[in-house]
């Protein structure tokens, strides 16, 4: 909602048409001959082409092999793991990355070691010798070179790192510590940063928003390269694919982004058109286009120039890719190629083709690209049968060497988990502390001084007291929102690679107005507006921050959780593990918890985010506590999931001393905080339920002599049980409470392990106490839903200890426990 742009009614209400342009189909028509007349290649890349294309087919044959039969080339070894094959798609894949340098980033599927090998093949050919040795040499401390080279004896630098891309990524795939990521990743998520091989993925179509963040970063950061995203045709029909494509073409990179920023994302959109989607078919069954580059043609005006190309012909997918660099060089990004392809192998191992006719298979085996483009160079006179004879013979034997290297433990051993049962648990989190993830100057439109919300604040209260102990009113007070304002506008003046997006965050100041008077600071392309499309937010977000940026997506409404489930639960958390911790993940998700809004936008699903190992999860309450947790949250380089409530956004601070501090100050994520003293009864909570849990601590010490000690969680992952211990062993009693629903949440689980860790001081169980299992009803019903003061009276009264005259307003007996699960309710 950029007050720039003027929408005429004048102008959009006319009559007209949109009109199409044709989108190339197979359009290369070249021989071989025609291309070197042409200069456009050397007898001697001609034969680099076909050797790339063996090697791929002589790796995926042997995985085949081993899957299949249990061994390779007369050598015994059983893999259970998977073993997705593209033996087919060869010159595909060594199409898409002939043209590309190491400073072009490729992402994959979960069928990609084609095209790992081919990027990791082309970025050895066109490395310098000596940046290629540093590089092997550097990785892993030489770990990995050091096994490859054991069959090795020449001193061809490039030769050997033939022999270090398929060790390594054969390592790998076998769970080997010696392997491009330490065996963590496997099979379906090998890759290899130096050479520009970005995470390949095994969800379908991961890579469709990833892939579109590493671009943002590469635009936004100045750093050179395009980035490709190859995901199958079968992958069209995900949201998430979708979203990536839509967040990729956004009019604002042309139209509202300033200066060297103007311009489209570097990203290609690279479908490996194999027509199969596991068994379905998709033209003609699963999709609706007969040709997946029509996609492009709904996407923008340009229709991301789509084109299909023919993928049995390397030359002409490597025509086609130095057509749309120059176009990516000219900044007209997105583009979408549809490389037409085929696999012979079946989805997986396990895959016995039932879906699809052998006469098939044999008519796409009969045109093997393989084979048609070594008929190509014998008719143009760059190779002999023998040549290509002597290529195969080469690659079967280091292809060998590489395997028994691989599957010898002594040499390349896996990782041993009963020796060490700790050691993965060092991959989960990377715990740094950095300042700034760029050496640049950050863009900023003025001083941080002449912020008009800077200056704003300055003038407030930083306490719910003034110096004297007096009362200060509402309108004066540091409030919640100003503290998470405080630190992410710190943390925009000392990182230049920190960018925040989300839905409605740049004009607006967000949906609660904690950016407000960052649209003044910020150019456009460090806080900008993205689509209603959550699953891109996270998506791209995941990926810039691997390639080495900081960011702060928003997620407007917890309940939108929902619609970016695989990037939250299944990419955000996982890759610097999976990575061997190589990657770094420095995302910080905001998330509102809300109320007044019903059961679509007022639900906590803090629960859900805990419950998935390699996130951190916090949720402040107070302003003091907002501000330190996100300095550290901006201060590390861990995914953290930042909760804040709705309710509590204009509260003031009313529990650390002096209030909240102007300067730069950390919270350490994990350490609960004391809000209130007592000895009777221990009350943990977490989110604003601290505030009614306080009411509740004054209608216990006035009306029935009891002192409850509130403790405010403030952390959900990691969390330090010791002071939450210290209390129960001097109360006896504690009640756990949150506005989450109660069944399948996190507070059963910290009530059952402070059962665990304090039996012998309890005098009662815990009692929990969240929301209803019921959904979140309307703002006039919600004192019968959420916990109120009441409710932790009634629970203490009912479940730790009966209080003298109290009458139950809610009830939490054993017999209506009973019932309300019986009904599921």
């Amino acid at each position: 909602m950029p007050k720039s742009q003027f929408i005429n009614p004048s102008d959009v209400r006319k009559a007209g048409e949109v009109t199409f342009q044709p989108i190339p189909v197979n359009q290369y028509n070249k021989t071989i001959r025609e291309e070197l007349k042409s200069k456009n290649f050397t007898t001697e890349e001609l034969k680099k082409i076909y050797h790339d294309m063996v090697v791929i087919r002589e790796f995926e044959t042997m995985l085949h092999l081993v899957k299949t039969t249990g061994g390779y080339s007369g050598v015994e070894y059983n893999n259970p793991g998977p073993a997705h094959l593209s033996a087919g798609q060869e010159a595909a894949a060594v199409g898409m990355a002939y043209t590309l340098t190491v400073d072009d980033f490729i992402f994959g599927s979960h069928r990609s070691h084609g095209e790992i090998l081919a990027k990791g093949l082309r970025a050895i050919e066109t490395l310098d010798p000596k940046e290629l040795e540093k590089i092997m040499n550097e990785f892993w401390d030489g770990a990995t070179l050091n096994v490859a080279k054991k069959a090795y004896k020449s001193n061809d630098t490039k030769e050997l790192g033939i022999r270090f891309l398929l060790y390594g990524a054969l390592a790998e795939i076998f769970a080997r510590t010696t392997g491009f990521n330490k065996g963590l990743g496997g099979s379906m998520h090998t890759f290899f940063t130096p050479f520009g091989i970005y995470p390949n993925n095994a969800i379908v179509g991961g890579s469709g928003t990833i892939a579109v963040g590493a671009a943002l970063y590469k635009k936004v950061n100045r750093k050179p390269g395009l980035v490709v995203a190859n995901i199958g045709d079968a992958s069209m029909a995900r949201g998430p694919v979708w979203e990536g494509i839509t967040f990729a073409a956004m009019d604002q990179f042309k139209q509202l982004w300033a200066d060297d920023m103007k311009g489209g994302l570097p990203v290609i959109i690279n479908i490996m058109d194999n027509q199969y989607g596991m068994g379905g078919q998709t033209a003609g069954e699963t999709m609706g286009f007969d040709v997946a580059a029509r996609i492009g043609a709904g996407v923008n005006p340009e229709q991301m120039h789509a084109e299909r190309v023919d993928g049995y012909n390397p030359l002409a997918v490597i025509e086609t890719y130095r057509r749309k660099k120059e176009l990516i060089e000219k900044k007209e990004g997105p583009i979408l190629v549809d490389i037409l392809t085929y696999r012979f192998s079946g989805h997986s191992p396990s895959d016995s083709s039932s879906y699809r006719t052998s006469e098939e298979i044999k008519a796409w085996e009969e045109q093997d690209c393989i084979i048609s483009y070594g008929k190509q160079l014998i008719e143009a006179g760059v190779a002999t049968q023998a040549d290509l004879d002597s290529t195969w013979n080469e690659v079967k034997e280091i292809m060998l060497d590489t395997f028994k290297l691989a599957i010898n433990d002594e040499l390349s051993p896996i990782m041993d988990l009963h020796k060490n049962p700790d050691l993965l648990e060092t991959m989960m989190f990377s715990n740094q502390s950095i300042d700034s993830m760029s050496d640049a100057k950050p863009d900023v439109n003025h001083p941080m001084n002449e912020n008009p919300r800077v200056q704003q604040i300055a003038k407030k209260e930083r306490s719910t007291v003034d110096k004297d102990g007096n009362p200060v009113s509402k309108m004066k007070q540091f409030q919640l929102r100003d503290g998470i304002f405080e630190a992410i506008v710190d943390r925009f003046y000392k990182d230049a690679s920190l960018i925040a997006y989300g839905e409605e965050n740049r004009d607006w100041g967000g949906a609660f107005a904690v950016y407000r008077g960052l649209t003044e600071a910020l150019p456009y392309h460090r806080l900008f507006n993205s689509p209603i499309a959550e699953a891109a937010i996270i998506g791209t977000s995941i990926g810039y921050a691997m390639c080495g940026g900081r960011v702060i997506p928003e997620i407007m409404y917890c309940d939108f959780l929902g619609c970016c489930g695989d990037e939250i639960f299944n990419q955000l958390p996982k890759w610097q593990a999976m990575s061997g911790n190589i990657l770094k993940m420095p995302v910080v998700v905001r998330v509102s918890v809300g109320s007044k809004y019903g059961a679509q936008h007022s639900q906590d699903w803090t629960s859900l985010t805990a419950h998935i190992p390699g996130l951190k999860v916090c949720f402040p309450v107070t302003p003091y506590d907002a501000k330190g947790l996100m300095n550290s949250a901006l201060q590390g380089t861990d995914p953290v999931v930042f909760f804040e409530s709705q309710r509590i956004y204009e509260i003031g601070e009313q529990f650390h001393k002096g209030g909240v501090p102007e300067g730069y100050y950390e919270i350490p994520f994990g350490e609960p905080d004391i809000k209130r003293e007592g000895k009777d009864v221990t009350i943990l909570t977490i989110g604003a339920t601290l505030y009614r849990a306080l009411d509740a601590a004054k209608i216990l010490e006035e009306k029935y002599g009891m002192s409850a000690e509130v403790i405010d969680a403030r952390s959900l992952v990691p969390f330090n049980y010791e002071k939450v211990l210290a209390s129960v062993k001097k109360t006896g009693r504690i009640v756990i409470s949150s506005d989450a629903t109660a069944r399948g949440s996190f507070l059963n689980d910290l009530a059952r392990n402070v059962t665990d860790l304090a039996f012998d001081d309890l005098d009662a169980p815990p009692a929990v106490l969240g929301s209803r299992d019921w959904i979140t009803p309307a703002y006039e019903l919600e004192y019968a839903f959420f916990p109120q003061a009441e409710s932790f009276i009634d629970i203490i009264n009912e479940k730790l200890i009966p209080l003298k005259g109290h009458i139950a307003k809610y009830n939490f007996t054993n017999a209506e426990q009973i019932r309300r699960s019986k009904l599921g309710v």
